[in-house]
């Protein structure tokens, strides 16, 4: 880390007023990076077992002095939030879809109805009447 104070780079003006940024000099010339060459392995070599364990170790657990336990309430509490409003939206597209097969349900009834029944003098009308007439005094 560069301990040193901020210190702006000096700027030059042309006659046109064009600035002409300089950089402060460099102590080596820029070198070109060239990766170190690799080196070749044997298939023995590349294909030696390779203890896990002895690679990912475990990290060492904090040892905390007391139960954060306002933490814990306030994540149930998201957690719990976002549940209900996970149900809020089920209930809601229930409630739609049930409304709306009620509906479709009336108008076929509605239909039905209409269908089956008669309006007025011709037709069936659903009533049987039978009339007997006898005259006695004849």
């Amino acid at each position: 880390m560069d301990h040193q104070p901020y210190a702006p780079t000096p700027v030059l003006y042309t006659a046109d007023g064009q600035p002409l940024y300089t950089a402060p000099p460099q102590a080596a010339p820029i070198a070109v990076y060239r990766p170190a060459p690799m080196a070749h392995l044997t298939h023995q070599q590349a294909a030696a077992p390779i203890d896990p364990t002895s690679v990912y170790l475990p990290a060492p657990a904090a040892e905390s002095g007391r139960d954060v336990w306002p933490a814990r309430l306030l994540a149930g509490g998201i957690g719990a939030g976002a549940a209900g409003v996970g149900l809020g939206f089920l209930f809601q597209a229930v409630a739609a879809a049930t409304t709306g097969l009620g509906l479709l349900a009336a108008v076929l009834a509605l239909v039905w109805l209409l269908k089956n029944t008669g309006s007025g003098g011709g037709g069936r009308s659903g009533v049987n009447l039978s009339v007997n007439v006898s005259n006695r005094n004849r």
